[in-house]
């Protein structure tokens, strides 16, 4: 049997001069990087003779050696809380009746923006999203305001433009001398150089306001890190946690837990207003809990653990990218179902990445570009589980849209596994090949083959964003949007996981590829895909800013870049999940606020 692999459809992507600078589109495309890397291959394979020159499995397979689930069935039916909405629903109610009260009866511009702030970062403004537009259009006017400092200028421009305000970085004028430098004399505001540094990370491409105003906060910022003897220890450890993670690329749960800290220990706060944040906290903690009582039972029928051994058994830490990328209890059902998509992808990402022969895969793409049972007849034994448990779960929610909205949206579905399936088989195809592709080449594979579009599809069907068939087709031919965020995952993935992976002998990454392309240090390679990252950020904040887009396409995509940098922060946050991620999940689904 001939295989055929399914094309990845044609995608409008960025002008690849912003990804690859000197990329020369006259240049000879066929030029492939061969530099052997044999040494990392694991001595369970052996080079054929044949002409192809293609790696042969022999009966020993591959093995990640992922460590057993922390987390098993047991363990997550025992979860409880005393928090309850039957319980504390009134109380929540009360509390939401006073902060409305508070920011209604509040006039102050500046005391108004700080209140919003710690509305958002307190995890509870989603109860009041219509007054927070309302105040801004008011105040939008006076971001040009000569009277205000850096902090109240940072900060205006910030809310402004996380809430797709068409504001200009030339508010920052005001502070710059005439040689575009910002003045000495804002050296010494160590709260509005922080404001300043997380308001310049809402830029985009060709602001140089904003570039300039990054650099000047964070050597100024670290400055003061350094001259610190022993005074201001919360502010500096605000610093510090703003210099690891900006406050724009900080998923939103996470920040609530941590936020809920520091705005306790704040002497101007409200305390309706700190109350309200610590109820919702732990009444939202008892839903993630009864989803994942649902997802467990789920999980263990679905025979992954004892059938398919070589994949990770991550349940609980496939959830962090539900909750990460939509929050709010409202969307259990997509939480859910976004979860079991994670965790099937995740199945069948390492078959392709660890246990899979090459023959079996081209097999496996052949039977999802097929999409029918009578596909299973030709896969091996290990995956055909994995085959109708995919098969299933899309047919599921197919018929789920059909029954309740009118529409087919099978179709949607079946290319978002047919794309993700043919971008994996690239990968097994450049191990088995021992092919370095180079990084323009490895990217324009891999931002589909991290399963961000696809998850974002998902997303997008079970949140019932499909009342036509246009609103799919957009995403099928996908937003730059949802470009950018792939890459950043992609990317944020390749930083955390890429010592594990070269240790065991993986297809090469992004790390490896400019490594061996650019002749360059580790570090050095480091440092340029960090700097792809930044740079994809400007152009997802871009993106993010058109009206054209559904607000909740904008929201899964940044949300899901985030997610992204919280798992991968400290290295693979899924694959070992023994320190980080385990206290992680404690303290966002365990252990409820006091």
């Amino acid at each position: 049997m001939e295989l055929v692999l399914s094309p990845l459809s044609p995608v409008n992507l960025p002008d690849k001069n912003f990804l690859f600078p000197s990329w020369n589109p006259t240049r000879n495309t066929e030029r492939r990087n061969t530099t052997p890397y044999s040494s990392r291959f694991p001595s369970s394979f052996s080079i054929s003779s044949k002409s192809n020159n293609v790696l042969q499995v022999n009966k020993q397979r591959r093995s990640a050696d992922y460590h057993p689930s922390i987390w098993d069935r047991k363990a997550i039916e025992s979860l409880n809380t005393p928090f309850t909405y039957d319980s504390h629903g009134t109380r929540l109610e009360e509390l939401k009746r006073e902060v409305r009260s508070l920011a209604a009866s509040t006039k102050d511009p500046f005391a108004q923006l700080k209140l919003m702030e710690s509305m958002q970062r307190l995890g509870v403004s989603y109860h009041f999203q219509e007054e927070i537009r309302e105040t801004l259009n008011l105040l939008v006017s006076e971001i040009d305001s000569k009277s205000a400092d850096l902090y109240t200028t940072s900060l205006h421009f910030r809310l402004l433009r996380e809430h797709a305000f068409p504001v200009s970085s030339d508010v920052f004028d005001k502070f710059r001398d005439n040689n575009g430098k910002f003045k000495e004399n804002l050296v010494g505001d160590v709260q509005g150089l922080l404001s300043l540094y997380n308001a310049s990370y809402l830029g985009i491409d060709g602001e140089e306001a904003l570039e300039e105003a990054k650099s000047f906060s964070i050597k100024h910022l670290k400055l003061w890190l350094r001259n610190l003897k022993g005074n201001n220890a919360i502010l500096a450890s605000h610093v510090q946690q703003a210099l690891d993670v900006p406050l724009h690329w900080r998923m939103p749960r996470i920040e609530a837990r941590n936020f809920i800290d520091i705005y306790q220990t704040n002497q101007a706060k409200n305390l309706a207003l700190l109350e309200l944040a610590k109820l919702d906290y732990n009444l939202v903690q008892s839903v993630y809990q009864t989803e994942l009582k649902e997802l467990a039972k789920w999980w263990t029928s679905l025979g992954f653990k004892e059938k398919l051994q070589f994949s990770r058994d991550r349940l609980m830490e496939n959830y962090l990218w539900a909750m990460g990328m939509i929050y709010e209890p409202t969307f259990s059902k997509c939480r859910i179902g976004l979860t079991k998509f994670v965790c099937i992808l995740s199945a069948i990402d390492d078959m392709y990445d660890i246990y899979g022969s090459l023959d079996e895969l081209q097999l496996f793409t052949h039977a999802v570009n097929r999409w029918d049972t009578k596909s299973m007849e030709e896969l091996p034994e290990y995956m055909k589980l994995c085959y109708f448990a995919m098969l299933n779960f899309g047919n599921e929610l197919a018929y789920d849209v059909l029954k309740e909205e009118g529409l087919d949206v099978l179709s949607n579905i079946k290319d978002e596994w047919i794309k993700l399936c043919g971008a994996y088989l690239v990968e097994a195809d450049w191990f088995a090949k021992r092919h370095i592709p180079t990084l323009e080449e490895y990217i324009e594979n891999a931002w589909i083959s991290v399963g961000g579009h696809e998850a974002i599809v998902h997303a997008s069907i079970l949140l019932g964003q499909t009342s036509s068939s246009n609103s799919l087709d957009c995403l099928k031919h996908r937003f730059k949007l949802i470009y950018w965020s792939s890459l950043i995952t992609r990317l944020s993935d390749d930083l955390g996981t890429f010592t594990e992976e070269s240790k065991r002998g993986d297809v090469a990454k992004s790390i490896q590829c400019y490594m061996i392309e650019k002749e360059k240090s580790e570090e050095e390679a480091k440092v340029h895909i960090k700097s792809l990252i930044s740079n994809a950020w400007k152009e997802l904040n871009k993106e993010s800013m058109k009206s054209s887009i559904s607000n909740s396409v904008i929201k899964l995509s940044l949300n899901m870049a985030r997610t992204a940098q919280f798992i991968f922060q400290h290295g693979d946050g899924i694959g070992t999940s023994k320190k980080v991620t385990r206290d992680r999940l404690i303290s966002l689904i365990v252990q409820p606020v006091r």
